[in-house]
């Protein structure tokens, strides 16, 4: 009798052990470094529990070969995290056993190559307040690649008198993150901290800020500054108000859309002031914002999670030209389509439980070396899977909007990402 109790449980630990070594998967990869083309050695690899507050549960250095290996404690979902000369860089962690390599780039402070695109500023007025969202997209064409990072990777100059809402940032293959913009040195001057990376094919680095300024008299006039060459500086407002340039600024139109003018001019001086006046009231039409996502089921770019996200804001899109060609029509790749709006949203509603707010969860990713000093309180749990999923949802969007996914690929992880969201709702 005594030796079937032994035996039995023997057997009942070997199988519990063998439970926990299944579920003790690891994470490989290898990281290389694409300024020299060559493996990263010595750089710190952490493995980030998205659903533990972003704590960091795992840890590696990279070895001559530039590779790693992290043991999962659980099911994850994870994130993947490499510092490299100071500048982090994040994949999710894969799954299946697929490796986890992850580019990186050499870093420096200022970088040749990098200039603005287009600074877009989307502007609406009523009730005593304008309220601007400004988008700057940032390219890095750098020669060998090198990633611009320093306190001060960004600068932008703002109205002295702006009241700022929200601000974030994206990287060429992530999504819209909240961060930190710092003061720096006259009023109105400020700075992002977040690393300017390479170009991802056509994607570059996108910085948005969401402001309001006293709008009581009906007009306001702007004298906007760009801290970097920039091909095209944009307008767009409402049809009923009305834009008038100021000495040296020549602005053109460059589509009819109803509703929507977008005003544009070309070739921005650095430290010049590109001077306007807005006067008039009015919103632009809400299908108006989303007229980039004609035939896809247009929505926006957050989600309706974070109303400072790009596409959140006053405008939110730039609509098809009639018979003009659109040169702002690239970017509208960034407004993604309506089913991770719908998704988002409806997340976002079954989620809204007292929470932590999801700009930590965020800010985690972009603003800390490692992934630590966040409690894992259940709300901020909810809020960084959120943050997963949203970025997660974007990308298939992103993809399937460019042509790089296919039908039933699209189909097949849009089906995977639904089933992860029903399972974390109902552990709440």
């Amino acid at each position: 009798m005594k030796s079937t109790r032994v035996f039995a449980c023997t057997l009942f630990l070997s199988l519990l052990i063998a439970g926990v070594a299944a579920h003790a998967a690891q994470v490989t990869g290898t990281i290389t470094d694409k300024t020299t083309g060559k493996p990263a050695a010595g750089d710190s690899v952490v493995l980030v529990d998205v659903q533990a507050g972003m704590g960091e549960v795992a840890r590696a250095t990279t070895d001559a070969r530039g590779h790693y290996a992290l043991s999962e404690p659980g099911p994850g979902p994870y994130l993947v995290r490499v510092t490299h000369q100071g500048a982090g860089y994040f994949i999710a962690a894969p799954q299946g056993g697929s490796p986890g390599d992850i580019p990186v780039y050499d870093v420096a402070a200022k970088v040749q190559g990098v200039f603005i695109e287009a600074d877009v500023i989307e502007v609406e007025a009523d009730n005593g307040q304008l309220k601007v969202n400004e988008r700057y997209f940032v390219h890095n064409t750098s020669s060998p690649p090198l990633t611009q990072w320093s306190q001060r990777s960004f600068e932008i100059v703002l109205p002295t008198d702006a009241v700022v809402d929200e601000t974030g940032a994206q990287r060429p293959s992530g999504l819209p993150t909240s961060v930190k913009m710092d003061p720096d040195g006259p009023k109105g001057h400020f700075s992002f901290n977040f690393p300017i990376q390479p170009d991802d094919g056509e994607k570059d680095t996108l910085f948005q800020i969401s402001y309001s300024v006293p709008y009581a008299s009906g007009k306001y006039s702007f004298k906007s500054v760009v801290t970097l060459p920039a091909d095209n500086f944009a307008v767009l407002l409402p049809k009923s108000m009305t834009l008038t340039a100021g000495a040296g600024a020549e602005f053109k139109p460059v589509n009819e859309d109803p509703g929507l003018q977008t005003m544009l001019m070309k070739n921005a001086v650095v430290g010049k002031a590109i001077e306007f006046t807005l006067s008039g009231t009015g919103s632009i039409p809400r299908e108006q914002q989303n007229a980039s996502g004609q035939g896809d089921n247009g929505g926006q770019e957050t989600g309706g999670q974070n109303a400072g996200a790009p596409g959140n804001q006053p405008g939110g899109g730039i609509g098809t030209p009639i018979n003009t060609p659109d040169p702002l029509s690239k970017y509208k790749w960034w407004i993604l389509g309506g089913l991770a709006l719908l998704l988002i949203a409806a997340a976002g509603l079954l989620l809204r439980k007292p929470v932590g707010t999801p700009e930590q969860a965020a800010a985690a990713i972009d603003a800390q070396p490692a992934f630590t000093g966040f409690a894992a309180t259940p709300g901020l749990k909810n809020a960084a899977l959120l943050n997963v999923l949203k970025e997660e949802l974007f990308a298939i969007e992103s993809e399937r909007i460019s042509g790089t996914l296919s039908s039933a690929e699209y189909a097949e992880q849009k089906a995977a990402l639904e089933t992860v969201l029903r399972r974390a709702l109902k552990r709440q």
